[in-house]
């Protein structure tokens, strides 16, 4: 399920992905997919063994 975040907090969850697939001994992979929402919004999906999911606001983006 998606939760309401500020974009600091996205970074932060990415960076810490980051650093976990870097110490990690074997294969990794990860992958970022950003999805343009309505009221402004946008939902942030990284792909890293699992799914993390954030809806942000985004008051430059179409549609607002």
């Amino acid at each position: 399920m998606s939760t309401r975040v500020d974009n600091a907090e996205v970074k932060s969850r990415l960076s810490a992905l980051y650093d976990e697939l870097i110490t990690h001994d074997g294969f990794a992979e990860m992958s970022v997919e950003i999805r343009l929402l309505k009221r402004g919004q946008k939902e942030v999906i990284l792909h890293c063994g699992r799914q993390y999911r954030f809806v942000i606001n985004c008051p430059d983006a179409p549609g607002r």
